[in-house]
Parts: structure tokens; sequence; C-alpha cells
């Protein structure tokens, strides 16, 4: 059985060290790519059920890292031409934006730093809607967004202090109330967004409460659906004109 298909975060990572490298140095021996190869079998990407024995190994890199040689016109060394279209698609979205290209590398890299994240992050189920997880730099920092929303003491904090403030827990956006609409089963429940754009996302940031609104599941998810270009003021301005 092969090994799954790259991901974009691996190639994402993969595409970091191939602007890093000569490309003279695009060989399994190479300490880096050992170093990669490595680090792709920690992502909590793939089960261990997917992975085989030789899953992202260091001659897979350095073949990779061959894939893109071929594809950048800048190389005028010769290349692997069997890259696949997600290869091409990935090395033209980031084609003269090494800055961006290594923040979201960095990213992707912190998430496997430490092992308490690393396990968290594999707890957290995929998502079935793709439109909805692919308006987010990749697998990892969607379910670092995810995580983000997940953190029950902020998020109780969160709450408290907008029973406090308001007496009533309301969607931020279109103002639902689980508690009104559906008694004491509905009682202080609501999800929590994370309002940051990934644009901003820093290497190991802490999440304050400011970062997070309270919202009802359906304007969560239509805030998840263009995660990039989607605010709280938009949506409500969206569903303002629908009414209207």
């Amino acid at each position: 059985m092969k090994n799954p298909r790259w991901h974009r975060d691996e190639l994402i990572l993969t595409l970091n060290l191939y602007y890093e490298l000569d490309s003279n140095l695009f060989t399994k021996t190479n300490f880096q790519v050992i170093e990669l190869s490595e680090k792709l079998n920690k992502l909590p990407i793939y089960s261990e059920e997917e992975r085989k024995l030789n899953f992202r190994s260091p001659s897979g890199v350095a073949m990779k890292l061959s894939n893109f040689m071929a594809i950048d016109a800048d190389n005028e060394n010769q290349g692997l031409s069997s890259y696949s279209k997600l290869d091409e698609e990935t090395f033209n979205e980031f084609y003269k934006k090494g800055s961006e290209l290594k923040r979201i590398a960095n990213l992707i890299l912190d998430s496997i730093h430490e092992k308490e994240t690393l396990i968290k992050l594999y707890k957290i189920e995929d998502e079935i809607d793709s439109s909805v997880k692919e308006s987010f730099e990749g697998e990892i920092l969607y379910k670092l967004h995810k995580l983000k929303e997940r953190d029950s003491g902020l998020i109780r904090t969160k709450k408290n202090n907008v029973l406090k403030e308001k007496g009533k827990l309301e969607c931020e956006v279109c103002n639902f109330d689980f508690h009104e609409k559906y008694g004491e089963i509905g009682y202080e429940f609501i999800e929590c967004h994370h309002i940051k754009p990934l644009s901003t996302y820093e290497s190991r940031q802490k999440t304050i409460l400011e970062d997070l609104a309270i919202v009802c599941s359906n304007c969560h998810r239509m805030l998840h659906r263009n995660v990039e270009d989607m605010s709280i003021d938009k949506l409500r301005q969206i569903i303002k004109n629908k009414i209207i």
C-alpha cells in the first residue's frame, strides 16, 4: 500500500526548506533534509495506520525538493518533472512571498514543538465540510484555530464576564439566545469564535479574552467559511441586509 499523497502543510514546510538550501544539497543524507523528514512524521495530519515504514523518508523529501526545482523557472537545474498539481499550486502560491511562507511554516512547526499541544491537535476531528477547512492556511492552522476556541478555562471566564455584564449569553452576530429558545437545557450554552485573522497569528501566541466572541452554532459555521474575509460586523451586516 502506498503512502498517502503529500498534504499542503507538508509541501509548505518542504518549499520553505527548498529556499533555504542550495540545489546540490537536495540529498537524502543532508542533515536538514533528515530533520525535515522527522518533523513531517510528527505532523498531526495522518494516523499511525496511514504511515508506512518509509513515510516521508529523507529520500522522499529530497525527491519533493527536486520536484520544486523542476517547477521553479528561476532555477537552471533540471529537477524531477514528476510533480503533482498541488506541488505546482503551492509553489506558485508562495512564489516571491518568502516572508509569508516562512511565517506559516514556523507556525506549523511550532505546533509540534510541545508534546501536549501535539496530542490535542491529533484529537481534533477532521472537518467534514472542506469548504470550511480550506479557508484556513492548511490543516494544522485550522486545528490550531479550533484549539484556541476550546480553551475551557478561557471560555468559562469569557461566558462569566458576558453574563455579569449583560445578564445573558446571546450570539454577537444574530442575537440568538439558547436559554431563551430552549429553556434550562440551553442555559449557558454558546460557542466561542477566535476573531483574530490568521494573517496576524504569531508563534506560540497566547489567546486572551478579547480574542474571543460568543456566537451561536450557525453563525460560527458561517464565520469559518471564509475566516480571513469574514468578521462579526460583516456577518451581522449580511444578516441585516437579508432581512431588509
